[in-house]
């Protein structure tokens, strides 16, 4: 009863402070955070007090507690794990992968015909399973970050691909007819009218890429990879029956997709800070 009441009075908390703060949420980006840590809080207290309450076994679900101890013991470890599965594998791919599916995006506006053979093939790769594409891409690059790498390129073309297709036609005819009276070549037209109109499909992309390309890189580390690496010690940490530190290491990866996709958002508050979406609708 103690519990229920306490996260009955968690929810009636976070519910009257949301109205009180939602006046300023649209001015003030850091009262957004506000909420969610404090919802995120009482969600801690709860796991802690019914794995603790109950019994729960460790080996099933651990206490925030034994995570956050873990957390402190395998640092050296977890700081390993997170430089060969994000820094070496994540990034580059990343990067790769949008690069590549940007200047692939632009060559098929230019061709109606990669338009209507490209994109229908685009929009079947990405329904590929990627526990299929792992383990051929690990056979192919190796066991090192290169395979891991291409299995993040593999995951994030195709929507870069499809989002900027589609971006480069959000503007309007009269726009494009203002720029022929201009006499505006297609470069010129695609600088200054087309890619800034296709902003907000483009870091839509990078945002959602954010997140498949960490869970392709922790996937592909299932199928083979030195002794080192996120997926690893999650396959492995399951196998020993450490469970805690299994939580340990997604606790990371969930902080730092959060923490990458948080930079990509704030990137595309200063860059498209003319769109309706990032200006909140005002004119």
């Amino acid at each position: 009863m103690a519990l229920v009441g306490a996260w009955l009075f968690s929810w009636l908390f976070v519910e009257r402070l949301s109205k009180a703060l939602a006046p300023r949420l649209s001015d003030n980006a850091g009262l957004g955070l506000l909420i969610p840590m404090v919802f995120g809080m009482a969600l801690l207290v709860i796991w802690e007090v019914v794995t603790r309450g109950a019994n729960v076994p460790p080996v099933l679900l651990p206490a925030p507690s034994m995570i956050g101890a873990q957390l402190a013991n395998s640092a050296p470890i977890l700081w390993a794990d997170f430089v060969q599965t994000f820094i070496k594998s994540v990034l580059p791919g990343y990067a790769i992968g949008c690069l590549s599916g940007l200047v692939v995006a632009i060559l098929v506006d230019r061709s109606p015909f990669l338009k209507a053979g490209l994109l229908p093939i685009g929009n079947f790769m990405s329904a590929l399973p990627i526990i299929g594409i792992a383990p051929i891409m690990v056979m192919w690059f190796g066991f090192d970050w290169q395979s891991k790498a291409a299995v993040v390129v593999a995951m994030t073309f195709f929507p870069m691909l499809v989002n900027t297709v589609a971006g480069l036609n959000a503007s309007s005819a009269i726009e494009r007819d203002l720029m022929a009276t201009y006499a505006a070549d297609y470069w010129q037209t695609l600088m200054k009218l087309r890619l800034p109109a296709a902003g907000p499909f483009i870091f839509n992309a990078l945002k959602i890429n954010s997140t498949l390309a960490l869970i392709g890189a922790i996937v592909a580390e299932f199928f083979g990879t030195p002794i080192v690496g996120m997926g690893f010690r999650i396959s492995t940490g399951v196998g020993r029956l450490a469970i805690d530190l299994v939580w340990a290491e997604i606790a990371v990866a969930a902080v730092a997709g959060s923490a990458f996709y948080g930079v990509i958002a704030l990137i595309e508050r200063g860059v498209t800070f003319w769109h309706p979406s990032v200006r909140g609708g005002r004119a």
